[in-house]
């Protein structure tokens, strides 16, 4: 049976032809070397120096809240598969999902309450981000060198660095949401081929709505990634609409693609439901999973609310069973709390930035200052540790933004989708509420979509321009591959450069105020 014959107003027999099949990219020798040699840069650079940026022997920053949370579940560990809860009345309300400090609590069972108990699972989780990051631009590239583009640019990043080397929530976050971004990509290049396949095969059935996708285990798992996300912070629920729309929009462009006939009818039936139960119900069934030890305990924060008092009379929660009742109050307390923390409210933070100040990380966060300490002979120097953008990265932000919608709405390049549509669900929300208290460490989310659409522009900058000759050169090389290679090079540097405020070693006060560019970084 030929194709027409299948679909009354599929393309035609010489039309399908036209079709390109989807391109593969079989793993080779050469993925293998660079990813091994990516990830012990990633290994050495997030572990080395792990253990030293303390205050006085205590945890940093943040970290006075989340460390001390984690160390509460390892006390109360007392079931392998349940795990602790936290308690750590001293901080008031917990205000985060307990995934994060669960898995903290791992490191810290492992290695005590010390500053490698503290980060050692950051850390670790910080290799991940770089190769899942690294992962991710190959799948869409189909090239290892852009991928090692990718997996370098990752390593310097600053941002990427220090938060690996916190005992704080966001690392955690920034893993699970760039694996969900790397799943979601082979999904799409998964049912590509299948419906390739069964195009060629005539088998598209006679469905207007056309063929099913059977079980899609890789948009499966990136709903678990996308429910570990929200498990960790409330965030997460960005992804969750934008990485589904995504999902959606792009099965209904390949049914369109093929000829199906009622192709936003067929998404809408074949493709949605499974799709929300995958990148929806999927997620929220794993948040509460994260929950569980909450639910097991009897001594959980507002876990009788129900019968304590804490909920007011006339609440709809009192027609709930106890411990759901008590669980949604927490949240509802919870969102009151975020929703007070906003600058007409009254409350400032030295180091609060809005969300157009992350795209050129104009203002960093100092985690450890210790300005009286002496180096190289009795000089004075000092130590300065900051979550800080490495500049020749966050500060093509924009371009690089503008360049992929270009480049996607264009020239119709669809690589640039996955890591534009990650970059618009961790950054267009807080826009929406600009009055809230915020900090840079929020954009650490969206950097590595930036890292990805960076090695991307530098792949296509590759062989392109006039042949350049130097006695440097074994041969003439094309202008673009020459300033892709400078490019590559200046990370580098720049991370060289600045490595003093990314781990907080001792310099000269003058090689210190030489790397202040800019008033709001001080």
């Amino acid at each position: 049976m030929t194709p027409t014959a299948v679909l009354a107003d599929a393309p035609s027999a010489h039309a399908a032809t036209s079709l390109p099949a989807p391109r593969t990219y079989p793993w080779t020798r050469a993925d293998t070397y660079s990813t091994a040699v990516i990830a012990v840069l990633a290994l050495l650079t997030r572990f080395v120096g792990l253990t030293f940026p303390v205050s006085q022997g205590t945890p940093v920053f943040d970290e006075k809240h989340y460390v001390p949370q984690a160390w509460d579940m390892v006390r109360s560990w007392d079931n392998l598969f349940i795990g602790g809860i936290e308690s750590n009345p001293g901080y008031g309300l917990v205000v985060h999902p307990p995934l994060a400090k669960q898995l903290t609590a791992l490191s810290e069972m492992l290695f005590g309450y010390t500053p490698l108990g503290w980060r050692a699972m950051a850390a670790l989780c910080g290799v991940g981000v770089v190769l899942a990051t690294m992962q991710l631009a190959r799948t869409l590239s189909g090239s290892w060198q852009v991928a090692s583009c990718a997996g370098i640019i990752a390593v310097c990043d600053g941002v990427l660095l220090v938060t690996s080397k916190f005992g704080m929530l966001d690392i955690f976050q920034v893993l699970f949401v760039i694996l969900a971004a790397w799943f979601l990509a082979r999904d799409h290049q998964q049912q590509h081929a299948r419906l390739h396949a069964a195009w060629e095969a005539g088998g598209m059935g006679t469905s207007n709505f056309g063929p099913r996708f059977g079980f899609r285990w890789w948009r499966f798992s990136a709903g678990v990634m996308l429910g570990l996300a929200l498990g960790v912070k409330w965030s997460g629920l960005y992804f969750i609409m934008f990485f589904g729309l995504m999902s959606v929009f792009s099965d209904l462009a390949l049914r369109r693609r093929y000829g199906v006939r009622r192709y936003v009818l067929g998404t809408l039936v074949r493709d949605t439901p499974a799709a929300v139960a995958s990148l929806v119900a999927v997620p929220l069934a794993i948040y509460v999973w994260t929950w569980r030890a909450w639910f097991a305990s009897e001594t959980s924060v507002y876990r009788h609310a129900k019968v304590d008092g804490s909920i007011e009379e006339g609440s709809a929660l009192l027609h709930l069973p106890e411990s759901v009742a008590g669980w949604l109050y927490y949240h509802a307390t919870v969102l009151e709390f975020h929703g007070s923390l906003t600058s007409s409210g009254g409350h400032s933070h030295p180091w609060d930035s809005k969300p157009w100040a992350w795209l050129v990380a104009a203002r960093p966060i100092l985690y450890l200052s210790n300005t009286e300490t002496t180096c190289m002979g009795g000089k004075a120097c000092r130590q300065m540790l900051y979550l800080f953008g490495t500049p020749i990265i966050w500060w093509l932000i924009v371009p690089a933004v503008l360049w992929g919608l270009w480049s996607l709405i264009i020239r119709r390049d669809r690589r640039f989708l996955v890591p534009l549509v990650g970059f618009g669900a961790a950054f267009l929300p807080w826009l929406v509420t600009i009055d809230r208290q915020m900090y840079f460490f929020y954009a650490a989310t969206f950097i590595p979509f930036i890292i990805v659409l960076l090695a991307l522009i530098v792949g296509q900058a590759v062989g392109t321009g006039r042949p350049i000759t130097s006695p440097l050169f074994v041969r003439p090389l094309p202008s673009g591959t020459l300033a892709a290679i400078v490019y590559l090079g200046a990370v580098v540097g720049f991370f060289i450069i600045f490595s003093p405020l990314l781990y907080g070693y001792a310099v000269p006060e003058g090689y210190y105020q030489s790397l202040m560019w800019l008033p709001s970084w001080r």
